[in-house]
């Protein structure tokens, strides 16, 4: 099998955070995988919901759309159709989960940080390009607030980094990172979710055409290690003296 551009197998592909990308919001980050371009902002508030009121806890979350014509052919906004669809909802869900994996809620304060994710363009992997980015004007929201006294400087709310990265068996090959041409061929497409650590946030595995075997899940999870590795990498550099992990 060749890949676009003759990419390696275990090889993302050119992978940028441009911060402040945005000027009104508290952190924000235009993340590139490739072709892939997604914009995330996050926003902070003193305060938090209902259900976390009086516990001295903060909370994260996050919301999730594609634009218009992020592809090929345009698609209507889902707040024109009045309703939001399945995927989104489930890719929204999954950027929270992922976020607040690596936050301590207590060294947060009772704040609120909503990052948005809107893709502007789609070339394979928006949600794990989400992931990666959000994670950075996270940590800008955060450096914000703390500068602005929400937060104590001394306090550390950010556990670890976290990142995702698509990973599939295309033409019977393992190969991370995948591009739109490639996902439509691959027999199993799996999206990982993975922090600075190297522990598991979450795995979403699924055979398209035939099952897949243990050998070949490992194999899947080794590329999706090495290539959040990586990642991690890339936003410790990007955000340099700017995060402070407990």
């Amino acid at each position: 099998m060749t890949r676009p551009n003759d990419r390696p197998d275990n090889q993302l592909r050119k992978v940028s955070f441009e911060r402040g990308y945005t000027i009104y919001a508290e952190g924000s980050c235009l993340v590139s995988f490739g072709n892939t371009k997604v914009l995330c902002n996050a926003s902070f508030t003193p305060g938090v919901p209902r259900f976390k009121k009086d516990s001295g806890e903060g909370w994260v979350t996050a919301e999730y759309a594609m634009l218009p014509r992020a592809t090929h052919d345009r698609s209507d906004r889902e707040s024109v159709r009045g309703k939001i669809g399945g995927r989104t909802h489930e890719i929204s869900r999954l950027i929270g989960r992922s976020l607040r994996a690596v936050i301590d809620f207590k060294a947060l304060g009772e704040n609120t940080i909503v990052i948005d994710c809107d893709v502007l363009q789609a070339d394979g992997g928006t949600r794990t390009a989400a992931i990666t980015g959000a994670f950075v004007a996270l940590a800008d929201a955060i450096s914000w607030a703390q500068q602005k006294g929400h937060i104590p400087k001394s306090s550390r709310p950010i556990i670890d980094t976290v990142s995702a990265v698509s990973v599939g068996i295309v033409d019977g090959v393992a190969v991370s990172d995948l591009e739109y041409v490639e996902d439509v061929r691959a027999d199993t497409d799996m999206n990982v979710v993975i922090t600075g650590r190297g522990l598991f946030v979450e795995v979403q595995g699924t055979a398209e055409a035939e099952p897949f075997d243990r050998d070949e899940l490992n194999k899947l999870l080794e590329l999706a290690l090495d290539s959040t590795a990586e990642l991690s990498k890339l936003q410790l550099e990007t955000l340099g003296s700017t995060l402070e992990l407990k």
